[in-house]
Parts: structure tokens; C-alpha cells; sequence
């Protein structure tokens, strides 16, 4: 698995990197497949009151991209917001792909002629 971890305007110090990592672990304990993950934190400063912390991620995995995004007044908000945000997707794509995996119609013993 890949991990990037980028700044847009802001400086990704090794607390913010470590907190990233550790949050990406609750993802990874349910969905183990993860091929490759792109996290880009950004702080847009409009005014000083009003500072913008977005975070967003890329996460690649077997037949899927999934993006999510998250805006918080706090760049530690917004990486909080972010992971529940892609703990639902992901969830949800798992869910997705065992429900879809049984066995095709054309394997099934034929029980019509009798």
C-alpha cells in the first residue's frame, strides 16, 4: 500500500502525518484490499477569521476510486471528518462486493426438469 501525504499551503509536520496514519488505520482494519492512498491537506486563508481547512483523499482499491473531501475550521476536524466520511464508503463498497459474490445462475444445479 502507497500512502502520500501533501500540503497545499500548509507544512505537513510529522504530527500531522503521524495523526493522518493512525486515523488511515481504522480504514484499513476494514478493508484490508487498499492499493493506493493520496491525502492533500489545504488551508485556504480568506481572511484570518475565516481560515478554511479542507482535507481530501484518493483511495484506490481493487476495481474502485473512491474521493472524499471534508472542510472544518480545524485542519485535525477536518482529517476526523475525512476518515468517518471514507469509513462509510468504504464499509459500503465492501459490503457491496460480498453481497455480489455468490454463485452465478448458470452454475446452480438445474432442479426445473423433473
Amino acid at each position: 500500500m502507497n500512502l502520500t501525504i501533501s500540503g497545499h499551503h500548509v507544512e505537513v509536520t510529522p504530527a500531522i502525518r503521524e495523526y493522518v496514519h493512525t486515523k488511515l488505520d481504522r480504514v484499513r482494519r476494514h478493508f484490508d484490499q487498499v492499493i493506493d492512498i493520496a491525502v492533500t491537506l489545504t488551508v485556504d486563508k480568506l481572511r484570518e477569521k475565516d481560515k478554511r481547512h479542507k482535507a481530501d483523499i484518493n483511495l484506490h482499491v481493487s476495481g474502485k476510486d473512491i474521493h472524499v473531501e471534508s472542510l472544518a475550521q480545524d485542519l485535525y476536524a477536518a482529517i476526523d471528518a475525512l476518515i468517518d466520511k471514507l469509513d462509510r464508503q468504504v464499509i459500503k463498497h465492501k459490503d457491496k462486493i460480498q453481497s455480489h459474490q455468490h454463485d452465478a445462475i448458470k452454475h446452480l444445479p438445474d432442479t426445473t426438469s423433473a
